[in-house]
């Protein structure tokens, strides 16, 4: 019976992250936690799952998805697709609520040219916005969002 009960956990837990799309961030980087608390509050639908790169769900999703432990970007991950940088926080906007979808419209952007801009202000993320010597610990209330 036990066997059981734990298949049946293994097999819920998969399917709830299945329907999720995952968002992978630097844990330790001030904008890329105030950017996790940015999306929470407008995470609406509920689609998005968060994961720390530097915990051991982050480790073990980057390395299945061929992310670099040491990115400097966030990854978003739909299904099984992964997606990065410029096109990563575009595909997230526009499933938050409000007008932030518009920003959507920029994909049209030439790739090269949107990810120019996003490696910019990744490169100094920590000289601009600060680093944490940890990573941030999530609210109880907002624990379910986190992997």
């Amino acid at each position: 019976m036990d066997g059981l009960l734990v298949d049946y956990q293994y097999i819920v837990i998969v399917t709830t992250y299945a329907t999720k799309s995952i968002i992978l961030f630097d844990g330790v980087c001030n904008l890329c936690n105030a950017s996790v608390q940015f999306i929470i509050k407008r995470d609406k639908g509920d689609y998005f799952r968060f994961s720390a790169l530097q915990s051991e769900t982050g480790k073990a999703m980057a390395n299945k998805y061929g992310v670099s432990a040491n990115a400097s970007s966030v990854i978003l991950i739909e299904g099984e697709k992964k997606y990065s940088k410029s096109t990563a926080a575009l595909r997230i906007a526009k499933k938050l609520s409000g007008l932030w979808p518009l920003l959507y419209l920029f994909i049209i952007i030439p790739p090269p040219i949107r990810n120019g801009i996003y490696r910019i202000v990744a490169k100094n993320r920590y000289s601009w916005f600060g680093k944490k010597d940890e990573c941030m610990v999530p609210s109880p209330d907002q624990t379910h969002k986190f992997t």
